[in-house]
């Protein structure tokens, strides 16, 4: 695969691409990736968990405990609650954000899917979901997996990254764009 080589150069990189590896040994891939979009839910809800993850203030036996108890809390597999437990040891917790989105771009790369990053001023509802992916998979030929993601200095709109290519659609950039055609 062209999307391992690159994302195996960065540290989070190497931790996605190893649990990514023992998860598709175990078929295990869709539960691990559920589990880490809780993760990723839980560090954009909980202030707690975020800080538990950031602060080189908490030791490392204490943060394997948080982890392990946050896990259990979100109910978590159990190779994703293990894997949570090794980066709190190894004091990677940080690398979580980059580890997941590598992880999904590993997993949407095993089902033949193409990852795009969606940004919206609010939440879409799984009808607007749907019809983003339908003409984003027209556009690129193949399935589209989204990572959603609500920015609402946006403030209508769409930015939707695939790959190297972004498509904004933002009133903010098209207000900024105006704004500088303007001024001359």
């Amino acid at each position: 695969m062209e999307i391992s080589a690159g994302i195996q150069a960065s540290l989070s990189g190497r931790y996605a691409s190893a649990l990514f590896e023992l998860a598709r040994e175990s078929k295990q891939i869709d539960s691990v990736e559920a589990s880490l979009a809780k993760v990723r839910g839980a560090l954009g809800e909980s202030q707690e968990f975020h800080r538990l993850t950031t602060s080189p203030l908490v030791g490392r036996g204490d943060a394997v405990k948080a982890v392990t108890a946050a896990a259990e809390a979100m109910q978590l597999d159990a190779m994703t609650t293990k894997f949570l437990g090794v980066l709190a040891q190894n004091r990677r917790l940080s690398q979580l954000p980059a580890i997941i989105r590598a992880f999904r771009l590993l997993a949407a790369a095993h089902r033949g899917e193409t990852t795009a990053e969606v940004s919206s001023a609010h939440p879409l509802s799984d009808d607007q979901v749907a019809a983003l992916k339908a003409q984003l998979r027209q556009r690129v030929g193949r399935d589209v997996a989204v990572d959603l993601s609500v920015d609402p200095s946006l403030l209508g709109g769409l930015v939707v990254k695939i790959g190297s290519q972004m498509i904004d659609s933002s009133i903010k950039t098209r207000l900024n764009s105006l704004a500088h055609a303007m001024k001359g």
